[in-house]
């Protein structure tokens, strides 16, 4: 490779990673993610999604407006061949406090999957389970997850299509029973730009091997749905998740959501407290996204006749 195509790469590079640097931070910012003071368990697979998270996060750490602990957290679920010596050699590497958690849960979903079924449900919920418990027992005040935009749209795609529900991930979640509370920090990043990232800083990926070779798997009929739209749309999976952040109640269909049955006339005007003020919003996500991560406003310039 020549100097002018390293360059070129290193810059390509330094654009892509300022951009998920910038918009890790808004999520943060948006979703109040981060408080002073808190243990964030960054639960680690071994996949591109989860490296990255961590990358980013221990970057955004030194520059953030409060002060957090990171603790990277990994589950040896006991799968076969599983090289348990990865994580721990890169995560030392980085000097950064860890744990690796054992508990066989590849023999519970070997022995209650029926062979030739998706394993996904089970697993992952066997290993929400664990790691909420963990992350109890070690202090950690939120639970990161590594799920990006793409995730979070097939999601909604998939509770739709199968289960009749209007429901996907949100970036913020408390569990049901109340006792973690679950942040994604990578909810506005594409995952392409993800699959960029972890090529360029060559995260040793450790592939799934309980589930990898499911073929047909809904999440991979939808996955490959959403990137034909995105192909021939360019810009349709962005106005989708758009969508889940602009959610008009009053214009669906849930009489637990919205009380339809009280409605009344109301032919008072909109007061000055109802509209919105975005200025405190946008110096709250500066504060989180590094100076050299920051986009350039355009000033604006006022409409003269000539």
């Amino acid at each position: 490779m020549s100097a002018l195509d390293n360059r070129r790469e290193r810059l390509e590079f330094n654009k892509l990673q300022k951009r998920l640097r910038r918009q890790v931070g808004r999520a943060i910012a948006d979703f109040n993610m981060i408080e002073a003071g808190d243990k964030i368990m960054v639960c680690l697979s071994g996949g591109k999604d989860s490296y990255a998270m961590l990358d980013i996060l221990l970057n955004l750490q030194k520059t953030a407006p409060v002060a957090f602990e990171l603790v990277a957290v990994n589950m040896d679920q006991k799968q076969p061949g599983f090289p348990e010596h990865i994580l721990p050699e890169y995560l030392r590497s980085l000097g950064v406090p860890h744990h690796i958690v054992e508990k066989d849960t590849y023999s519970v979903v070997r022995e209650v999957v029926p062979e030739g079924k998706t394993t996904c449900s089970l697993c992952s919920r066997l290993r929400r389970g664990t790691l909420y418990g963990f992350a109890e027992k070690i202090g950690a005040t939120k639970v990161a997850l590594g799920h990006h935009k793409d995730d979070i749209v097939e999601t909604l795609f998939l509770n739709l299509f199968y289960g009749g529900r209007l429901k996907a991930m949100p970036p913020k979640l408390r569990a049901d029973d109340g006792r973690n509370i679950v942040i994604r920090p990578l909810a506005y990043c594409r995952e392409a730009d993800i699959a960029r990232f972890a090529g360029y800083r060559a995260f040793p990926i450790i592939p799934c091997n309980l589930c990898g070779s499911q073929e047909n798997l809904q999440r991979q009929a939808i996955k490959q749905m959403v990137r034909e739209w995105d192909g021939k749309y360019p810009g349709r999976c962005e106005n989708i998740f758009a969508a889940l952040t602009r959610v008009s109640p009053s214009q669906l269909a849930d009489r637990e959501l919205y009380d339809f049955k009280s409605l009344a006339l109301d032919r008072s005007t909109l007061s000055a407290a109802g509209r919105r003020d975005h200025s405190d919003h946008r110096c709250r996500v500066n504060s989180w996204v590094p100076e050299d991560a920051r986009e350039v406003v355009p000033q604006h310039i006022e409409a003269r006749n000539l």
